[in-house]
């Protein structure tokens, strides 16, 4: 099993809160992953932040490819709207196709995955 890390789980992972334990034993077993969006919206900010060994640490992570496919985005766009969800951003969506496309869990704390897993079948990690 193959979990993704997304961005909500590791801010709240760097501030020591109640998810530290789970992050620290999924890293002792080696089943952590991320990809190039989810290093884009926390790397920024740990520059400006100086945090030069967080962020090599999270660059050694087991990075998955990125294949998006458009049409499978729209595709779940449309689920969404059509079940009333609005708001799930083009970057959530990515990840959770990728999540799907790596057969991965996807362990995160922004409520848009649980939204989304109502019309889109991703695999939550709990």
């Amino acid at each position: 099993m193959n979990v993704i890390i997304d961005t909500s789980v590791w801010i709240d992972y760097f501030k020591q809160g109640e998810q530290t334990s789970i992050v620290d034993v999924l890293i002792d077993e080696n089943l952590i992953t991320t990809n190039d969006i989810i290093l884009a919206e926390l790397v920024p900010f740990l520059r400006v932040k100086k945090q030069k060994k967080l962020i090599r640490l999270l660059y050694k992570i087991r990075k998955l490819p990125l294949k998006t496919d458009w049409d499978e985005i729209i595709e779940f766009q449309v689920k969404c709207i059509r079940k009333g969800i609005n708001g799930v951003g083009i970057p959530d969506l990515i990840i959770a196709q990728n999540s799907k496309h790596h057969q991965c869990k996807l362990y995160s704390l922004d409520k848009h995955f649980r939204l989304l897993n109502e019309v889109v079948d991703v695999d939550l990690f709990d």
